[in-house]
């Protein structure tokens, strides 16, 4: 049953310092890498929500013990070739990258699988892993040919393919070259925007050897991986939405320790410099496998601006809130080349339009992304978050500087990415 949340915030400011949850997507790489490999693998700074622990559920149904204990978690593996046939059913919940990598990684097993999800999953399209993981001799049967849940997987020998990705998707490369870890010869990826890299780095994290030149990555088959250590830094996709209050709520100065700051994720940092706002990055020494900041934004005018190109896939997941982020800058900003966006958790072109138009805000749907005109004031309405998590927050982030109360409905599903979201909102609040 979705609940609803009533937010009625009056000249509110937000001060103080907050630590983001995991990185989403690092979280589910951790497990699924530490299962992969044969021996103990221990995770720290694990994100503790909804998606990733549908990934654990997984692999403990492939016989894979893993022990979760507050944000850390120890991944106990017999190795890939040992897993057990699951019994029943592997339920990936609301999570496309549990959905989709794990079809590339159990395509070169020797075990028969099936996958489903929730409704959302069994909308969203899967064909564009199943196509070129079919390429390499993967059997995979499903609805529609395998476009959608649920998703039969018959393990076989795989042969290594050179790919070339129609669109930037991390998912589909991860899936390919997952697959790789079992195919004959070398995989090869090749993309004309790179998309996000955590895979990369985490197969050399684990010991393989990974060569990465321009927008093709090389991946030769029959590596064996190694049990390691995995730190997981805060979630730049976490952090964005208050990276966007801390500039729009007036007063507000926010500090966020342990950021991750990929740069195949950053696209969030470049847009809120290019409109102006006061935020100092302060880079962290360590030569850790993911580089990490401590992030301060202040509140401060904004300008619009243009944002489409080599940059969307760095920050697809951000663009909702960024949309709210042009509602309070001086001009027109539009956002192009996101047609992406319209087969995430939900069509979030349509549901960002939507819900911001509701509240007030001068913005229109274009065929691949949107066209802001601020600054807008905004009020209060009756919002949907369409069970989607960042619709969710980005509603709740627009009652902050809503001149009158914002009810939003099913916000449980924000529990996916941030389940101390509106912990960390009310603490900042209470600071000031």
């Amino acid at each position: 049953m979705s609940s609803t949340t009533n937010l009625d915030y009056k000249n509110v400011s937000l001060n103080g310092t907050i630590t983001v949850p995991g990185d989403k997507s690092i979280s589910h790489r951790s497990v699924m890498f530490g299962s992969i490999a044969q021996g103990k693998t221990t995770v720290s700074g694990f994100l503790l929500g909804e998606d990733c622990l549908s990934t654990i559920d997984c692999f403990r149904k492939l016989g894979v013990e893993i022990h979760v204990e507050g944000t850390n978690v120890t991944i106990s593996s017999p190795g890939m070739d040992n897993w057990e046939e699951p019994k029943e059913v592997l339920y990936t919940g609301n999570s496309g990258t549990t959905t989709r990598l794990m079809l590339g990684i159990l395509s070169g097993t020797t075990l028969h699988t099936v996958m489903t999800g929730d409704a959302s999953i069994g909308k969203r399209p899967m064909r564009r892993v199943a196509d070129p993981l079919r390429l390499m001799g993967a059997k995979i049967a499903g609805r529609e040919n395998g476009q959608y849940t649920p998703l039969a997987v018959q393990g076989t020998k795989l042969k290594a393919i050179d790919y070339t990705m129609p669109v930037a998707s991390a998912q589909v490369k991860s899936a390919i070259l997952l697959a790789g870890l079992r195919a004959e010869g070398t995989t090869i990826v090749r993309e004309k925007e790179v998309s996000r890299d955590h895979t990369e780095r985490m197969l050399k994290q684990f010991g393989a050897t990974v060569e990465v030149e321009g927008g093709a990555v090389a991946f030769e088959g029959g590596q064996q991986l190694r049990a390691t250590h995995v730190n997981i830094p805060g979630d730049i996709s976490s952090a964005a939405f208050f990276l966007v209050a801390g500039a729009i709520v007036p007063g507000s100065e926010i500090i966020m320790e342990n950021v991750g700051i990929n740069p195949t994720r950053a696209g969030i940092i470049e847009v809120l410099e290019k409109m102006g706002a006061d935020l100092s990055v302060e880079i962290d020494d360590d030569q850790a496998a993911e580089p990490t900041a401590t992030l301060t934004i202040r509140t401060s005018g904004l300008k619009a601006t243009t944002i489409g190109g080599e940059i969307i896939p760095r920050l697809i997941d951000e663009i909702p809130i960024i949309a709210l982020l042009a509602t309070q800058a001086e001009g027109t900003t539009i956002i192009r080349n996101a047609e992406e966006l319209k087969v995430k958790e939900t069509d979030r072109i349509t549901a960002v339009v939507t819900e911001l138009q509701k509240l007030g805000a001068e913005i229109e749907a274009t065929d691949d992304g949107m066209i802001i005109h601020g600054p807008t004031k905004l009020h209060g309405a009756d919002l949907q978050s369409y069970g989607d998590h960042r619709i969710g927050m980005m509603s709740a982030i627009a009652a902050l500087i809503s001149t009158s109360p914002i009810e939003i409905d099913d916000t449980e599903c924000i529990a996916v990415s941030y389940p101390t979201f509106f912990e960390h909102v009310e603490g900042l609040l209470k600071n000031s």
